[in-house]
């Protein structure tokens, strides 16, 4: 319930004082590229329930849905888009899907259906809990993109080596869960935004 309360008045007060950056993001954004302002994507929280994610449109609208990872130097992302991902202001949106419930501002990131399907049943422990804006995860894979554009099969890659070791920094995050924890994971968020080098614990 303490959780709840915090992601529902921090919400509200961001979708108040964050008001006058998303009219001119949405302006950016219109005129860098045709298109809709609001990406949509199916992905999975809580108990395994689907729902659509809201973020910033950053790649061109003929082609956003034809990948489900992006992969190096993504030539789908526009030049809106990828200032509004290097500083994760394309997640601003989800705002909205923490006052649905559908998400919390920690938590684990939700994956689209695809991947979810490959998780064991141990690994399906991390659905216990709502999918979050960030994460440990997050944090130390924020440079993913990157990552999977040295692969020889990127997508391999993220299904073998990338999303287990995600899964289990979820869990880390599962079995210390509380305000402080989350605290936590906000502020070295923001660190990272910033360029400040983080660790993995």
């Amino acid at each position: 319930m303490l959780k709840r309360t915090f992601d529902l008045f921090f919400s509200l007060f961001g979708i108040i004082f964050f008001f006058p950056i998303f009219l001119l993001i949405s302006i950016l954004i219109k005129l860098d590229s045709k298109g809709e302002i609001i990406f949509k994507q199916t992905r999975v929280t809580k108990d395994g329930k689907e729902f659509k994610i809201y973020k910033f449109r950053t790649m061109m609208k003929e082609t956003e849905g034809n990948k489900q990872i992006t992969v190096g130097k993504d030539n789908r992302i526009t030049k809106v888009g990828s200032f509004l991902r290097k500083t994760k202001l394309d997640e601003l949106p989800q705002l909205f899907n923490i006052i649905k419930g559908e998400m919390s501002f920690v938590g684990p990131r939700p994956e689209v259906p695809k991947y979810v399907a490959y998780y064991t049943d141990e690994q399906k422990e991390i659905l216990k809990v709502r999918a979050g804006i960030t994460d440990y995860a997050s944090i130390y894979f924020s440079n993913e993109s990157e990552i999977l554009g040295q692969q020889n099969d990127p997508e391999k890659y993220y299904i073998e080596e990338i999303m287990p070791h995600k899964i289990k920094l979820n869990k880390k995050y599962i079995n210390n869960m509380g305000i402080i924890t989350d605290i936590k994971i906000i502020i070295l968020t923001i660190l990272k935004i910033v360029g400040v080098e983080l660790k993995e614990e």
